[in-house]
């Protein structure tokens, strides 16, 4: 009898679930023309640094932002790949991760990419609240952790201070806010 129960619980739960899924908002990154055969590297690199709790789809949207989700993108400044990383910032991530053999292979790439921006996301623990650290991360993925680093503190010596995003962001270059704007939009969120 016992077992039905525990078998009639989880039942339950697995429905629950499912309906959860099914009923939630579809959100511009979940467009059908940006599902790729990188969804399962980014979900796998995305657990590994970040954790289970954390929506994968984030760096899916960062990715659509950097390249489009093109493996063989290259910037005008360097950058190279479907996470659009320069190549002395791969050798930096590279260096930790030693297991990164190719800037221009999509699986390593994809992991580099997620793997500086864990390193970002830790550099700003202490800084800002726990919920402000994602914009703060992927703007320092855009313009450099000292750059916004910079604009934290001038934020916090302006009238009203402050360490949100919303405060810092008029600090930050209008690439930087569009970029962060961006992949915000594209996980339904606004401001």
């Amino acid at each position: 009898m016992r077992r039905y129960r525990y078998a009639a619980a989880v039942g339950c739960v697995t429905l629950l679930v499912a309906l959860a899924y099914w009923l939630q908002p579809r959100l511009p990154v979940d467009d059908p023309k940006w599902r790729a055969h990188y969804d399962q590297q980014i979900r796998k690199h995305a657990k590994h640094y970040f954790g289970v709790t954390t929506d994968w789809r984030w760096f899916r949207a960062q990715g659509i932002i950097e390249s489009r989700l093109r493996p063989h993108a290259r910037s005008h400044r360097g950058a190279i790949g479907l996470m659009q990383l320069l190549p002395s910032t791969f050798e930096e991530v590279w260096r930790d991760h030693s297991l990164l053999p190719d800037i221009n292979e999509a699986r390593w790439n994809v992991a580099a990419g997620i793997a500086y921006g864990r390193y970002l996301y830790d550099r700003w623990r202490l800084r800002v609240p726990a919920l402000q650290r994602l914009p703060f991360t992927l703007a320092s993925y855009n313009a450099g952790y000292s750059r916004i680093s910079g604009a934290l503190k001038l934020a916090r010596m302006s009238p009203g201070g402050g360490k949100t995003w919303n405060r810092v962001a008029p600090y930050v270059p209008e690439e930087t806010r569009n970029y962060v704007m961006r992949i915000r939009a594209l996980m339904g969120e606004r401001g």
